[in-house]
């Protein structure tokens, strides 16, 4: 991890600024590894345990330990960036997991010492392998979509030496982020975990807006060179293994209609999940006379200003889009299809600090500690409340004890919230267990639906009229603008795509529709050298940053590769015991956990009742799984041979 001095750089009034106002746990620990000094790590310096998904910012110590420690983290950050080396530049596992245990104020188990370890040097800016030497001749990847993974997948290709051509639909880079530009529209996934390891960024909110994040991924497209490398405005309908020249045909069609195909033995699907708006099925909806919009497909010309506006539904996207349109709007009437747990996050919209953004910047070692304890307070320590215990005795509200204190703590959150406005209890009280569906976090969403000019309806929308829409009820609401907040087709990966593997077999068939699965989310038998990147099963609903899991899978894919190469084989397909393994242990788990829990309706399971796409295992464990590839889990071929 990076812990070389830069006495040219720091500005130590900025540096005493940052320090007044940092997080006190995460100070301890670079005053662990720069003076060595193994105090910081118990009485009466310990940090308490965080509450929910709060920084734990002062460490819940008194004023003057704060004091103390920020005076000492003054002295050594500055002794530091005047020449002073780090006393612990590289840290053993085992003392890694020993400061992470006291920067959380909670147990991190021992297996956790490997990947805290890569996360450390991942968040100090560690970078990937050296370029392949010697490749074969026509040796090129394609991919498939320049959003967050489109963009992860070129940046290895290209530092791994290998020529690469991505198709992109899209006239721009940023996939999902380029297409969601509605009101409010911001991650739910803090902004320095929310971030590549090889791209580290001066976020300007701890929870960064659409805005941001896009100039985020068009900043990594243009500094890398990858933006030249993209052809924009053009769709891949099919894509054909020949076996005979061990290479993948792609059918493309541009924006114009002009039709080309194009070759490469390696592709990699970079296509998302949450990229193909969900409309509902509700007659008379395209009747509607007013401006009517997906949230994912929002006019840049909507203007709300005066309107009665209605959204029919009430999950992630709108609970953004409703409080940042409630002052604008004349009124807004949400239709709700079921309530949502959400969980209170106090940084939401808040500014970082410039002070707290230049010793980000300029510190390597107070970045990668305050990303590393994101790791832990937004990963695995939910994941135990996840499971399924069937001896308890209260299922139809939790499936733990762990999981009802969650209940009971949200519960009074949502109380809170409410205000005077307790008669709305029972509106927005969910029946199912926390978790059960995407946990997601309030930006105000309980106290906006308490506003004189905002209106939750719990009765389904029987039909949609040109002035407004009829509930089952038989009441009619008069509406000038409708909003679709009605979520993706999810679990119909790779859809509207044609694959077509070895001896003829679509992926279509393979996965029986909505049926997907994958070996480690990443590969399927019967298609060689064909790489899913946020393939089923990849999505750790517990927890866990989007971004983390598109780089491990493309480090997996990096590693693949240069294994395939250095034994002299040119394609490599997924033994199919392995995948079959795999998936049943897949399967299994998801057995024990809240999201196979009876009387929810949720994107993740298919029309089969799987849950096909979260990931059921601790992201520890998933890190294991996938942290280097195997050759021996695949059937390999070499050149000319079938």
């Amino acid at each position: 991890m990076t812990t070389t001095n830069a006495s040219t750089r720091l500005d130590e009034a900025r540096i005493r600024a940052g320090i007044a106002v940092a997080n006190i746990p995460t100070l301890l620990m670079v005053l662990v590894q720069l003076t060595g000094n193994q105090r910081w790590l118990r009485a009466p310096y310990l940090p308490s345990g965080p509450r929910g998904l709060s920084d734990n910012d002062t460490a819940g110590l008194d004023e003057a330990l704060q004091l103390e420690v920020r005076a000492a983290a003054t002295d050594a950050i500055l002794a530091w960036g005047s020449g002073a080396p780090a006393a612990i530049p590289e840290p053993a596992p085992d003392t890694v997991v020993e400061m992470l245990r006291v920067a959380v104020g909670e147990h991190a188990p021992d297996d956790y010492a490997d990947m805290a370890v890569h996360e450390l040097r991942a968040g100090s800016g560690h970078e990937s392998g050296p370029p392949i030497e010697h490749l074969p001749p026509g040796f090129e990847a394609v991919v498939i979509g320049a959003g967050p993974s489109g963009l992860c997948a070129a940046y290895r290709l290209g530092r791994a030496g290998i020529p690469y051509t991505v198709i992109e639909r899209n006239d721009d880079v940023g996939g999902s982020w380029l297409e969601n530009r509605y009101p409010g529209c911001a991650v739910d996934t803090p902004s320095h975990l929310y971030s590549f390891s090889f791209a580290q960024h001066d976020w300007t909110r701890w929870f960064a807006s659409r805005d941001e994040l896009l100039g985020y991924f068009h900043g990594i497209a243009d500094e890398h060179g990858i933006r030249d490398r993209i052809r924009f405005g053009t769709t891949v309908c099919s894509a054909t293994w020949d076996d005979d020249k061990h290479r993948w045909r792609l059918d493309l069609i541009d924006q114009d209609g002009n039709q080309s195909t194009i070759s490469a033995p390696i592709v990699i699907s970079a296509v998302g999940a949450f990229n193909k708006p969900k409309l509902p099925d509700i007659p008379g909806l395209k009747d509607f006379a007013g401006p009517m919009a997906h949230t994912a497909r929002w006019p840049e010309e909507m203007d709300l200003a005066g309107k009665r506006v209605g959204v029919i539904g009430n999950g992630a996207s709108a609970m953004q889009l409703v409080p940042a349109i409630a002052d604008v709007a004349e009124s807004v009437t949400v239709f709700q299809r079921s309530p949502q747990w959400a969980a209170p996050f106090e940084k939401f919209q808040v500014d970082v600090p410039e002070p707290v953004r230049y010793l980000l910047e300029h510190v390597p070692l107070y970045r990668a500690w305050y990303r590393l304890r994101l790791t832990w307070i937004f990963n695995d320590r939910n994941h135990d409340g996840l499971q399924r215990d069937p001896a308890w005795p209260h299922g139809h509200r939790s499936i733990n004890p762990i999981n009802d204190r969650h209940r009971r703590f949200l519960t009074r959150y949502i109380v809170e919230q409410l205000g005077r406005r307790l008669e709305m209890l029972g509106d927005v009280l969910p029946s199912y267990p926390p978790f059960g569906k995407r946990m997601l976090l309030d930006n105000r969403w309980f106290a906006t639906l308490t506003r004189d000019d905002v209106h939750l309806r719990t009765t389904r929308v029987a039909k949609v009229r040109p002035d407004g829409v009829v509930t089952d009820d038989g009441l009619e609401y008069p509406l000038d603008v409708l909003v679709l907040a009605t979520g993706f087709d999810v679990v119909r990966f790779l859809a509207p795509m044609h694959i077509t593997g070895r001896d003829g077999q679509t992926i279509e068939a393979a996965w029986d529709g909505d049926d997907a699965r994958a070996y480690l989310g990443v590969t399927v038998p019967g298609f060689p050298n064909f790489f899913c990147l946020y393939g089923p099963n990849t999505q750790f609903g517990h927890g866990g940053s989007l971004i983390s899991m598109m780089e491990l899978q493309m480090s997996y894919v990096d590693d693949l590769i240069r294994k395939m190469l250095d034994a002299g084989v040119d394609s490599v397909e997924c033994r199919r015991e392995v995948h079959e393994t795999y998936n049943r242990e897949v399967d299994a788990a998801h057995t024990r956990m809240v999201w196979t829990h009876p009387g929810m309706d949720v994107y993740y399971r298919n029309s089969k009742g799987r849950v096909v796409v979260n990931n059921p295992f601790k992201v520890v464990d998933f890190w294991h799984m996938i942290h280097r590839a195997d050759l021996a889990d695949y059937r390999t071929t070499t050149p000319g041979e079938r």
